[in-house]
């Protein structure tokens, strides 16, 4: 017997942030509940908190409006940050030499499907 789930995703791309600090928090939700992880995202102290749950809430209203899911039902499925392109800066420092300073950038993907078992 084939279940036939769909996964519903939502994207932020060139987030002015490490993907490393990223994947810590998305490593977090990966696989809650769409509720659960709105209260976890939300007293995390970090900064990347923010643009991730922009991402989930946009998940979720792309699930309701797009799949006529319900949002009480969701579960994330699959959360990642990969690397986007680099920024180079260039600090001047002492005897005209300069330092280089990398901004890194990332896309934070979110996929949400429904999860029949939550009541």
């Amino acid at each position: 017997m084939a279940v036939d789930t769909q996964e519903i995703k939502a994207k932020a791309r060139f987030i002015r942030m490490s993907p490393l600090k990223v994947r810590r928090v998305l490593d977090q939700i990966r696989g809650r509940s769409y509720r659960e992880a709105l209260i976890i995202l939300e007293f995390m102290p970090y900064r990347a908190c923010e643009p991730i749950l922009k991402v989930l809430r946009s998940a979720a209203a792309n699930a309701e409006h797009n799949a006529g899911l319900d949002r009480a039902k969701l579960i994330i499925t699959q959360a990642f940050a990969d690397q986007g392109p680099v920024l180079k800066r260039f600090q001047p420092r002492a005897q005209g030499r300069a330092y280089q300073i990398r901004k890194p950038t990332c896309h934070i993907t979110i996929a949400v499907a429904a999860d029949e078992s939550i009541e």
